[in-house]
């Protein structure tokens, strides 16, 4: 097939075009799929696209004007695609179920780690020549309990590895884990006791119309003073307003952020020159206890070729078949 790719990042050109092995002919763009660039899809017979393009009714409406009937995501959600309008138009979607689950777990971690121990101020005030500690007090995680949101394979490889620090884990999901709670002792609770007995609270779900601002200002209250908050699953999960809220009033302790939920217009894009015009993110960014990373949680090399090859195997299953097994819609 023909394929238009749109918001290729620089270094994941070479994982799809090494997947493809030159059995569809890949055209790619930096430019996000919107409501203009849906014109550049003319005389192609698919799509891929990625978190930051906008998939919406009407750019779907363009999209199959100009022939295209397969979108091929670059990802596991799918929040941004209207699913309902892709079917109406007989396009099929299939996405990416599920690529190196560990990529984003460890970033959690990381992010976590960084934050109760001070790494970054600790960095800083070593290059000032300030050796003092006095500001870089954190907390053993051993014995402390960790609240997981979502026990899919991105929250259960986080589960393990805080059950290896030897942390009490409990979490909130729709549907129990059996083979998890075969493997680790993890105690399955609801959202509001997760909130209130959590020192830690990590979020791995996917974003929907029951799970968007899952967390608002009367989740954030139920919360213990102090914990430390972790989202690398996705932004509009989070209420930020609330969010700030709850970091200024000290409810919350520190903040670790790889999504945002107005991110499409500023991660993924060079800013230097051009200011960012979004108070609340700013506000959020100027916390110095909260960390932003924009989006990076999958990458890694084991997590892009994984998205390569099912992106790869999705256009194939299209191509030759024409249905795949990841189709969302």
């Amino acid at each position: 097939m023909k394929v238009l790719v749109y918001s290729i990042l620089g270094f994941h050109k070479a994982f799809l075009e090494k997947a493809a092995h030159g059995n569809h002919e890949l055209v790619f763009t930096e430019q996000p799929l919107n409501e203009i660039t849906a014109s550049l899809a003319k005389g192609f017979d698919a799509v891929s696209l990625f978190t930051s393009d906008d998939a919406s009714e009407k750019v779907l409406q363009k999209l199959y004007t100009c022939g295209v009937k397969y979108i091929a995501l670059r990802s596991v959600g799918y929040d941004h695609v209207d699913l309902v309008r892709a079917k109406s138009l007989g396009m099929k979607v299939a996405n990416v179920p599920e690529y190196s689950p560990y990529a984003i777990a460890e970033l959690a971690v990381a992010l976590l780690m960084a934050l109760n121990r001070k790494l970054v101020l600790g960095q800083t005030l070593m290059q000032i020549g300030d050796y003092r500690l006095d500001h870089l007090v954190g907390f053993d995680l051993h014995g402390k309990t960790i609240g997981i949101v979502g026990t899919g394979k991105i929250g259960v490889a986080f589960a393990k590895i805080m059950h290896g620090f030897g942390c009490k884990i409990i979490a909130f999901d729709i549907k129990k884990n059996k083979e998890l709670m075969d493997e680790i002792p993890i105690t399955y609770v609801s959202l509001e006791d997760l909130c209130a007995t959590a020192d830690v609270i990590s979020v791995h779900y996917l974003l929907n119309g029951t799970t968007n601002h899952l967390f608002n200002k009367s989740t954030f209250t139920l919360m213990k003073k102090g914990v430390i908050f972790i989202n690398t699953a996705r932004g509009g999960i989070v209420n930020t307003k609330d969010l700030l809220e709850a970091i200024e009033n000290k409810t919350i302790g520190a903040a670790g952020l790889d999504v945002y939920e107005k991110e499409k217009p500023i991660f993924f894009q060079d800013h230097t020159d051009s200011p960012i015009d979004d108070n609340l993110f700013l506000k959020l960014r100027s916390h110095a206890n909260v960390m932003i990373t924009g989006h990076q949680g999958f990458l890694t090399n084991e997590a892009l070729e994984g998205i390569a090859h099912a992106t790869i195997a999705n256009l194939n299953a299209l191509a030759y078949n024409g249905i795949s097994e990841n189709e969302v819609n």
